[in-house]
């Protein structure tokens, strides 16, 4: 069991940014020394978000051991050196899922099931299971989504009220709500506030600590207003405006603000002094771009601005390895556009034939024009596809996923695939040894013969056309167990194909090296 627990719940309105602010903090307690571990839990009842649609529920963040899981794991990931696993992220469905399955086989010995304390008791167990992950683990921060007030995450209030009970020297609550300015009215508003922790406070939640977003700085009189009426001190009001241009400047607001030594006070903590200045160096150069180029990120789900949020930071990221500040423009698959604008252009990963011409089209554009391309699992498939029809000749070339009669099925579904109906949970998923071919982009970017990514995926590259692909210039730069994990295009300046998604090995201190040499290429040309 972990020493310390940290319970991060959020009212007012949803899309607070919970989950930063408690990567923001989990990062700022690993700055003292301490060893932090992350949960998540998710209300919903997916038993996870590895079906559901981005356009209501973002990325999917996939961990070494191949769970699909909340978006919010790419920020801890980005933030923090927390241990991130299975055991990370849980949602209403499993929690659930299991409770039944151990109704079914009798492990509750013929007494009614119920919410308390059967569901609450296997909420409380994956608690457990997240802070000992690991060996070691001082800290486990949990993070509660969606909003006070909603039905499906009254059981998960539930539990983390009995752990207080339980450990009541060893919990902290934090509150994180919204505070509105009333343009009309000229004021800012803290009856919001008010009523979200008064309806915490009825569940039997108190918290220590209330977090405030807000577009502007508050007044004092209106922080000490909210602890009167919250019935917290002073101090432990903290604010979080809007940051005006990273979200990597989160951290450094909270230290101003003494989150830390707030913190630690509360939990009793032994904490060492802070040691924040490789970040506060990052953040600067961030903030003091020396260049500027455009990359054109083209994909289907692009008016979800969570659909690609990985992605999108590890451009960021590849940008600040060369002091640039990486802008993207976004381009819908959908829509017949002419590109031509941007310095580079990125196809992410993504399911389904909607959009899939125009990412083609996308690739055929960057190979001819000699323009820096870098494809991610469907966007690799979707420039072996270019390479097929227009270099080779076989004009039906395609996925089988895209069109299962193609003639030329140049990327086909894995053979442990056919037969399978379900489709939560069943692709290749998680991390993956590759081994990388010398003389290679793919090599020089990474500097090692070996390497292991994530993969979240169905179908894989054809190996029956691999002499002629070879033969014509598509080169096979890495492979697992003789599947292509990486293609890429014989004289052209920089156009990469990877089956994995690095995107969610990416940090802003340790920037993935194909998203460095990515930007590299774009500056250079």
């Amino acid at each position: 069991m972990a020493k310390k627990y940290i319970f991060m719940t959020g009212g007012v309105v949803s899309s607070l940014g919970k989950g930063l602010a408690s990567a923001s903090i989990a990062m700022i307690l690993e700055s003292h020394g301490l060893k932090v571990a992350m949960l998540k839990l998710d209300p919903y009842l997916n038993v996870d978000p590895g079906t559901m649609n981005p356009f209501q529920h973002g990325e999917v963040y996939v961990t070494d051991d191949g769970a699909e899981t909340d978006l919010d794991l790419g920020h801890y990931y980005r933030f923090t050196n927390a241990p991130l696993s299975k055991a990370s992220n849980a949602t209403s469905g499993q929690v659930y899922e299991t409770v039944i399955k151990k109704e079914r086989h009798g492990d509750y010995l013929g007494n009614t099931v119920q919410v308390v304390p059967h569901v609450t008791d296997e909420i409380k167990r994956r608690i457990f299971l997240a802070a000992s992950q690991e060996k070691g683990i001082d800290v486990l921060l949990v993070e509660i989504g969606g909003t006070v007030g909603d039905m499906e995450s009254q059981p998960f209030l539930e539990a983390i009220r009995q752990l207080r009970l339980d450990y009541a020297k060893d919990c902290v609550n934090i509150h994180m709500t919204y505070v509105p300015y009333l343009k009309v009215a000229g004021e800012v508003k803290t009856k919001p506030t008010q009523h979200s922790v008064h309806q915490l406070q009825s569940l039997g939640i108190f918290p220590d600590l209330i977090l405030c977003r807000s577009e502007n700085p508050l007044e004092k009189e209106v922080k000490d207003k909210i602890a009167l009426f919250c019935s917290v001190p002073k101090q432990a009001v903290i604010e979080q405006v809007d940051v005006d241009q990273s979200i990597y400047e989160l951290p450094l607001t909270m230290i101003a603000q003494k989150l830390d030594a707030e913190l630690c006070s509360l939990l009793n903590l032994k904490c060492n002094k802070a040691t924040i200045s490789n970040w506060e160096k990052m953040v600067k150069n961030h903030l003091n771009p020396k260049k500027t180029v455009k990359v054109g990120l083209v994909g289907k789900y692009i008016n979800h601005q969570d659909a690609y949020k990985s992605v999108v930071e590890a451009l960021c990221h590849g940008g600040m390895a060369h002091h640039a500040k990486v802008e993207v423009v976004e381009y819908d698959s959908e829509i017949a556009q002419e590109i031509g604008e941007c310095d580079g252009y990125l196809i992410p990963g993504g399911f389904g034939e909607r959009g899939f011409e125009g990412k083609v089209a996308a690739a055929k554009h960057c190979r001819e024009k000699k323009i820096p391309y870098f494809g991610i699992c469907l966007g690799m498939q979707v420039l072996v596809v270019d390479f097929a029809r227009n270099v080779l000749g076989l004009l039906q070339a395609n996925s089988t996923e895209m069109n299962p009669n193609t003639p030329d099925p140049i990327i086909s579904l894995l053979s442990e695939q056919e037969g399978i109906e379900d489709l939560g949970g069943t692709m290749r998923l998680g991390a993956y040894p590759c081994t990388l071919s010398p003389d290679t982009k793919s090599y020089f970017a990474y500097r090692e013969k070996k390497i292991e990514e994530r993969h979240r995926h169905r179908f894989e590259f054809n190996n029956a056309y691999k002499q002629a692909c070879e033969e014509n210039g598509l080169v096979i730069a890495g492979t697992y167990r003789g599947l292509c994990e990486i293609t890429e295009i014989k004289n052209h300046p920089w156009m990469v194909g990877v089956q994995f998604h690095p995107e969610f090995k990416s940090k802003p201190t340790a920037p993935h090296p194909l998203f460095k040499a990515f930007i590299g290429a774009v500056l250079s040309g």
